[in-house]
């Protein structure tokens, strides 16, 4: 049993949107405020960020619409540097970051969850541990189901921004003199190189995830339409979220004022909700997270899924449910290693190992445009637009990102790719052999690691 076509352009839209805005919007603005001292260049790393991302989505746009299949940034990679590459990448995400972010999720929830309700820590992983066992219980009973589920969540969570947003406009609790100087940093900030620099960084991860709706690619419909637009607008409704909640925490609170995200946000919150403001945004954070971890549970999995399909893990996670149509085991395979993650409590460090190889892979998987461009296109299928300048864009910006990935965590960035690197000689032992499916001899030509 193959997975079936059922998600439109408007549930593409809400997984894009649902996964990218999580807790960040409540933590980065008060980081890049403090650091670059000024409204201007605060919105400058915004609108940087959004182009790369939006370059990004065009290019993962037309890469889906060549391969529309289950897998995501897997299959392309496998289309244009062959298995071993992909290989790798499912490595990547099946053993480390996948549980390692979920398990993030879990407990992001649980702690403002625990915040509000005076949980216990132990209480905090049972919570976070339940709560990824029932999202992903919702992504094991159907497509649509799930993306209901999901939907559901994206609206609410978009909704209660945009009341923020309004709410504290029009409080009248702020005052726009916040803005002045628009251009000119404050005393005690950053220079503006470095400045820039670290907001860069901050605004990336704020972005990160948008490539992720690419993996349902098997089953949305009419994907080489419905998978560019749904990137693009996705990308676009989250930048301007992103734009509004920073314009109005600086309405709400001064930039001489702002200490940690934390308290950003709080201060915020209790200028237009009074005291109750710490505990009503904290309901917030926990919608925000609830939404990305539901999306996360449903997207990963399909690598899983795509890999076992090509012989490159065990083949009965490529099984579907014949009764739900959705890859179950896969699903199943990774709420139970996040779960055991938030029992150990080790998750933290395992997803700062792999940030970097993480943005390496989106990068590889972006320049891939260049080696499938040589080969025939489905008739019919989107172009990304601006090519080559697009993709270049979003290659260079990445590459500025990685050298200060590296500069500034370079024994994270090792570890991370001494992770990746183990993965090679698992892949010569187990899994390197002939090609026995569609999938594999399609590339046959390239040479496996």
């Amino acid at each position: 049993m193959n997975l079936s076509r059922q998600l439109g352009l408007g549930a593409a839209v809400s997984l894009v949107i649902g996964e990218v805005i999580a807790v960040g919007i409540f933590l980065t603005p008060a980081q890049m405020a403090r650091s670059v001292g000024s409204p201007f260049w605060l919105l400058v790393i915004w609108l940087a960020m959004a182009v790369m991302a939006y370059c990004g989505a065009l290019c993962y746009g037309e890469l889906a619409a060549r391969h529309p299949e289950a897998g995501g940034g897997y299959v392309y990679l496998r289309e244009a540097y062959g298995p071993g590459t992909a290989f790798l990448y499912g490595w990547k995400c099946l053993l480390v970051l996948d549980p390692g972010l979920t398990a993030a999720f879990g407990m992001g929830l649980a702690s403002y969850a625990g915040f509000v309700t005076g949980l216990s820590m132990t209480g905090q992983k049972l919570l976070a541990i339940g709560a990824i066992g029932v999202l992903a219980l919702v992504n094991i009973l159907g497509l649509r189901f799930g993306a209901r589920v999901i939907a559901t969540l994206t609206v609410a969570k978009v909704g209660l921004l945009g009341l923020i947003i309004l709410a504290g406009f029009l409080s009248g609790a702020g005052s726009w003199s916040h803005f002045t100087p628009f251009v000119a940093q404050r005393p005690g900030s950053l220079p503006l190189g470095a400045a820039l620099a670290g907001g860069m960084v901050s605004a990336f991860f704020s972005f990160a995830g948008w490539w992720d709706a690419a993996k349902l690619a098997g089953e949305v419909k009419d994907p080489g339409r419905t998978l560019p637009k749904a990137l693009g607008l996705g990308v676009l409704v989250v930048t301007l979220v992103y734009i509004l909640t920073s314009a109005v925490f600086l309405y709400l609170v001064p930039l001489e004022q702002v200490t940690s995200g934390e308290a950003f946000a709080a201060q915020a919150g209790e200028a237009i909700f009074g005291a109750a403001g710490a505990r009503i945004f904290s309901a917030v954070v926990i919608v925000s997270v609830a939404t990305s971890l539901a999306v996360y549970l449903m997207v990963a999995p399909r690598v899983y899924y795509a890999m076992a399909r090509d012989g490159l893990f065990f083949r009965g996670v490529a099984e579907v449910s014949p009764r739900f149509g959705t890859p179950a085991r896969a699903i199943a395979i990774q709420a139970v290693l996040a779960s055991l993650l938030v029992a150990l409590g080790t998750f933290n460090q395992i997803v700062a190992y792999l940030i970097f190889v993480t943005v390496l892979f989106v990068a590889v998987t972006v320049a891939a445009l260049f080696v499938l461009r040589r080969r025939p296109a489905p008739e019919g299928a989107y172009h990304t637009t601006g090519y080559p300048v697009t993709p270049l864009i979003f290659l260079v910006l990445v590459a500025v990102l990685l050298f200060l990935l590296v500069r500034n965590n370079p024994r994270e960035a090792l570890l991370g790719s001494g992770v990746v690197a183990l993965g090679i000689p698992a892949y010569r032992m187990l899994f390197k052999r002939p090609p026995t499916t569609n999938h594999e001899a399609r590339t046959t030509n390239h040479e496996p690691l």
